[in-house]
């Protein structure tokens, strides 16, 4: 009887044994697996040293090739051509306008060469044949410098009328300025010396010559 009763208590004992040791592996596995979590971060990381700045630095005085103080960008006659209110583009061509391509870039600066930003430029011209549109917008269109006083105007080189060279009109004005009219010329046409109005200062710089287009540039100046 007695070894009944030992027995018992032995077997209740080893069971509450066995008990503790699973609780005691199982408590062992959770702090394992609790210090393989990488906790949640609760602070919100700094924003890049990129975000909000401009997409490219100003460009120097010397990479705009300006000297100060520079000269004003002459003045020259508006022509009977000119049309208000032209749709705001840098791009003048349309479906199928034939001609050599121009892509002119420069930049807009004050007379000490600093960009102008937000500076308008009315751009408007006759076609590759010398025709002007003056029921519609053809050829016509204004845009506004960027936030390093950028631009650039994609067109094709204008056709000759009598009297005059190849040249395209233009207006610029800095923000609350005055307005600039004038006109751009090319280099080394023979009509540009019977021009009466022709400014070699007022001819744009052709880096690039393909045949079929053309890249070139020109900074405008005005006064601050």
């Amino acid at each position: 009887m007695c070894t009944k009763i030992i027995n018992c208590k032995w077997k209740i004992i080893r069971g509450h044994l066995q008990l503790i040791v699973i609780v005691l592996m199982a408590l062992s596995l959770l702090g394992a697996c609790s210090s393989q979590v990488t906790p949640q971060d609760s602070t919100v990381s700094a924003p890049s040293s990129d975000v909000g700045q401009p997409t490219s630095a100003p460009p120097s005085a010397s990479e705009l090739n300006c000297t100060s103080p520079a000269s004003p960008t002459p003045a020259l006659a508006e022509g009977p051509y000119f049309k208000a209110n032209s749709p705001e583009r840098s791009s003048l061509l349309e479906a199928n306008t034939p001609g050599t391509r121009l892509t002119l870039t420069g930049s807009v600066l004050t007379t000490d060469c600093q960009p102008v930003v937000n500076a308008l430029l009315d751009f408007w011209q006759a076609d590759a044949s010398g025709q002007y549109d003056n029921t519609g917008y053809h050829l016509r269109g204004h845009q506004y410098t960027d936030e390093n006083g950028r631009y650039e105007l994609i067109t094709v080189v204008p056709g000759e009328y009598p009297g005059r060279t190849e040249h395209i009109h233009f207006k610029v004005q800095a923000p609350n300025g005055p307005v600039l009219t004038s006109q751009l010329f090319f280099p080394d046409l023979q009509d540009n010396q019977a021009d009466q109005i022709f400014d070699p200062s007022l001819v744009i710089d052709i880096t690039e010559d393909r045949g079929s287009s053309l890249e070139a540039t020109f900074n405008f100046i005005i006064k601050p």
